[in-house]
């Protein structure tokens, strides 16, 4: 039962109100980071320890879930036709949530999210619905940890970074490697099946709850996919023009990026009264040439790079006017 609608089968309430909560808490996630994009929340939610930790938490209980749903699914016999209905409706998301974000930031896309990764994964973890208990809980835990214990630069690339490796890993605004999270669903896999092995899951039945709260969980929960790949455009639907009118963005950069130009340059020994010309040069540059994505992100192609220099060699002549002429062509 991967993130999205289940069908009919196996079912379990306390699952589906375990995604519920988590696509709940993942909407949560993702409001606060929209309102840190555009500058209204102070804190920044794609670095700070509280809220990275957060985010990882809701894409282990996803991940953990999947596993868990696998066997509800198809523990007893793969079925499928379900199966692969279920895994297309999975793999149509990620395709849209590649195009779109493609679209919208073109540096960082999302290239192998939360989406790609349940689609691989629920296939890679369909043959230990069936090897001995032992061995997939242990084959789990070592994917889970390696990447802990192993990184090596070959694995720094988009072409390679989806696999779980990297020292570095490449600008992405979501990336869900297969190590350590198809370890983590293989957990939820070995989870599930020692449940069933011990007769736990008539207990667990048991604990269906006619109570509202349980119910309306239960519902986003078998939703799941569906408000995944919802909430974001509606939330940018508010929050842009609601952005735009507040001018908090463009306002909190342009402080943040002064502030450091400052710093930086006075560490290299210049005046603060240069820096202040030099820095007031640089954001003036920015604005002109766009150049606020590959700032944020650290990518540049070659167009915006030249751009950069050019504006850097003219904000140097500005406060050395003496270098002018002696400054090389980049």
């Amino acid at each position: 039962m991967e993130l999205g609608k289940s069908g009919k089968g196996s079912r379990l309430q306390i699952v589906d109100v375990a995604r519920g909560v988590a696509i709940i808490a993942m909407v949560i996630y993702h409001l606060f980071w929209d309102l840190s994009y555009f500058r209204i929340f102070p804190v920044d939610v794609g670095y700070d320890p509280g809220w990275v930790f957060f985010a990882r938490s809701i894409l282990f209980t996803f991940m953990f879930l999947v596993g868990v749903g696998l066997v509800l699914g198809h523990g007893t016999g793969v079925r499928w036709r379900s199966f692969w209905k279920r895994w297309a409706f999975v793999a149509a998301g990620a395709a849209i949530i590649t195009v779109s974000t493609y679209l919208t930031f073109p540096d960082t896309f999302v290239y192998f999210g939360v989406l790609h990764a349940i689609a691989a994964v629920s296939v890679l973890a369909l043959p230990f619905l069936f090897t001995p208990l032992w061995l997939t809980g242990l084959a789990g835990l070592i994917i889970a940890i390696l990447p802990f214990v192993f990184t090596n630069p070959f694995f720094d690339q988009k072409i390679t970074s989806w696999i779980g490796f990297s020292a570095v890993p490449p600008p992405a605004n979501d990336l869900v490697p297969l190590f350590p999270w198809l370890g983590v669903a293989l957990l939820g896999v070995a989870a599930m099946r020692s449940i069933r092995a011990n007769e736990w899951d008539a207990r667990l039945a048991q604990l269906n709850s006619t109570a509202a709260v349980a119910r309306g969980l239960a519902f986003l929960g078998r939703w799941s996919l569906l408000i995944y790949l919802l909430h974001q455009p509606i939330l940018l639907g508010v929050l842009t023009p609601l952005a735009g009118a507040l001018g908090t963005q463009e306002a909190a950069r342009e402080i943040e990026f002064l502030s450091a130009c400052q710093t930086t340059c006075e560490t290299n020994g210049t005046t603060a009264e240069q820096c202040a010309i030099y820095c007031q040069c640089g954001l003036a540059g920015i604005e002109r040439d766009q150049l606020w994505d590959p700032i944020y992100s650290g990518v540049f192609n070659d167009e915006q790079q030249d751009n950069l220099d050019a504006n850097n060699r003219q904000c140097s002549v500005l406060i050395y006017p003496e270098l002018e002429g002696t400054l090389p062509e980049l």
